[in-house]
C-alpha cells in the first residue's frame, strides 16, 4: 500500500459548469480506495473533485487547457496575500461584471488576470464560462470577499506542492502515465463538446481518448453522461451507472444517469 497523506479538503473557489457537486463523493470514494503514487486530472476545471479529496499521494497534477484556470490556481498557491489585496475593494455589480468581461486578459498582470477570472466565475449564472451576470433577489450577492476569504484560504493550503500544467489532455496523459499513476478524467459531456470553449475538445476526441486509455500503464476513472455512443466507444472498460437528481433554476428536480468508467474494478473503504 502506497503511503498517502491526510489533508484538509477544500471547496471549489468558484462555480463551474459540470462542477461535479452531486457526483464528487462517489468519485472521491473510488479515488481514495485506489492505490497510487501520482494523481493527475487532465480536465481539472475549478477543482470540484481535486480539492475535495481528503488524501493525497506523493505527486499531484492539476491540468487544464484553459490558461485562466491554471493561472488562478498558481496565484492562489504562491501569491495568496497579494491576490486578496488586489480583490479587497471589489464589489458585486452588473456594471463591473460587464466591464471586466470586455477586458482582454492578455493586457493584465497575472495577479489581475486571476482576480478578474475569479470575479467573473463567482458572478456568472450557473458558473458558465463567459456567462451572464447572475443574481437572486432572495440571496446574498454571489461575490462577497468576507464569505470568499475562508474558501480561498482553504484552497491555498490544499494546493501546496501541487504541479500545475496547461497541456492538451493527451499530452498530460503521455507525460504522467506510469504504473503508479491514477488519472481522473472529467471531459466535456457528449453533446456539450464546446461548452468550455470552441476548439478545445471535439467529438472525435472521445474515440481518441478510449484508444489512449486502453494502452496506459496506470489506472483511470472517467465520469461522463450516459448515452449509447459513450457506451459503444468505451465498451472495453468497466461501467458503473449512477442516477442523480439535479435541481434546475425553477426549483424542480430532474433525473440524470451518468457513468463512472474505469480500467479496473474499483474497491471502496481502504482509507
Amino acid at each position: 500500500m502506497t503511503t498517502m497523506t491526510k489533508v484538509r479538503p477544500a471547496a471549489p473557489v468558484a462555480p463551474w459548469l459540470g462542477g461535479k457537486k452531486a457526483l464528487s463523493a462517489r468519485i472521491i470514494e473510488r479515488i481514495e480506495a485506489t492505490d497510487h503514487t501520482t494523481y493527475a486530472e487532465p480536465f481539472v476545471g475549478m477543482g470540484g473533485v481535486f480539492l475535495r479529496r481528503s488524501w493525497k499521494p506523493a505527486c499531484e497534477v492539476a491540468n487544464d487547457l484553459n490558461g485562466e484556470i491554471t493561472n488562478l490556481f498558481r496565484i492562489l498557491q504562491q501569491h495568496y496575500p497579494q491576490l486578496m489585496e488586489v480583490m479587497k475593494y471589489q464589489i458585486a455589480s452588473r456594471r463591473e461584471f460587464e466591464r471586466l468581461r470586455r477586458v482582454d486578459p492578455s493586457t493584465l498582470t497575472d495577479l489581475q488576470r486571476a482576480a478578474r477570472f475569479l470575479y467573473l466565475q463567482r458572478q456568472a449564472f450557473g458558473g458558465k464560462l463567459g456567462g451572464v451576470f447572475g443574481v437572486d433577489p432572495g440571496r446574498p450577492p454571489r461575490f462577497s470577499l468576507s464569505r470568499l476569504e475562508p474558501i480561498l484560504e482553504a484552497a491555498h493550503e490544499r494546493l501546496e506542492s501541487v504541479v500545475f500544467e496547461n497541456l492538451d489532455w493527451q499530452d498530460l496523459i503521455r507525460r504522467y502515465d506510469g504504473v503508479g499513476t491514477l488519472f481522473y478524467l472529467d471531459p466535456p459531456y457528449w453533446g456539450g463538446e464546446s461548452d468550455y470553449g470552441k476548439g478545445l475538445f471535439a467529438r472525435d476526441d472521445f474515440a481518441l481518448m478510449a484508444d489512449q486509455l486502453a494502452s496506459i500503464k496506470g489506472r483511470f476513472i472517467l465520469s461522463i453522461n450516459d448515452c449509447p455512443e459513450i457506451r459503444e466507444i468505451f465498451a472495453a472498460f468497466c461501467f458503473e451507472e449512477v442516477r442523480l437528481k439535479y435541481t434546475v433554476s425553477s426549483g424542480s428536480a430532474t433525473e440524470a444517469c451518468e457513468l463512472i468508467i474505469t480500467n479496473f474494478e474499483p474497491e471502496v473503504g481502504l482509507f
